[in-house]
């Protein structure tokens, strides 16, 4: 099945989506404030740039699209009808990457918390998710814990 849009007019759609300050990370990152949490954003020191890091927590926040990380059971993780193979390897190597991120971050002694855009339509289900995974006792490591240069 071919395109049914123009090259031209495809990329500039696909330009059109952002990769942070999106609706759903705004919207998770109201709740934290009315929460009173301090909070940094697109940490650039830190595997995989988390969308939101609450560093006195150590917890990192994913928010992410259900489309691109492919959340499973999800009517937004449909596949597109076109150029099957080509989606099929990006949307594979997106959620190796998640989930090697979220490895390295557990490495390093982070939580790591994945707020899904559908859960964003609902906020409130993000509030009591958030809490829940605050109240999760940090992972108890007696080694020394890697720098992230070696994630």
């Amino acid at each position: 099945m071919t395109d049914t849009i123009s090259k031209k007019h495809r990329s500039w759609n696909m330009s059109r989506i952002r990769g942070k300050d999106t609706a759903p990370e705004k919207a998770v990152r109201s709740v934290l404030r009315k929460m009173r949490y301090k909070m940094r954003l697109n940490a650039r020191d830190l595997p995989g740039r988390p969308d939101i890091v609450l560093p006195r927590k150590k917890v990192a926040i994913f928010v992410h699209g259900c489309f691109w990380h492919r959340h499973p059971r999800c009517k937004y993780a449909y596949t597109p009808k076109t150029r099957v193979a080509f989606w099929k390897r990006k949307f594979d190597d997106n959620v190796r990457n998640d989930r090697r991120v979220k490895r390295c971050l557990v490495r390093l002694g982070w939580r790591v918390l994945v707020i899904w855009e559908c859960e964003t339509m609902d906020m409130s289900r993000v509030r009591p998710k958030l809490t829940r995974g605050f109240a999760k006792p940090a992972r108890a490591s007696w080694h020394r814990r890697p720098s992230s240069a070696s994630c």
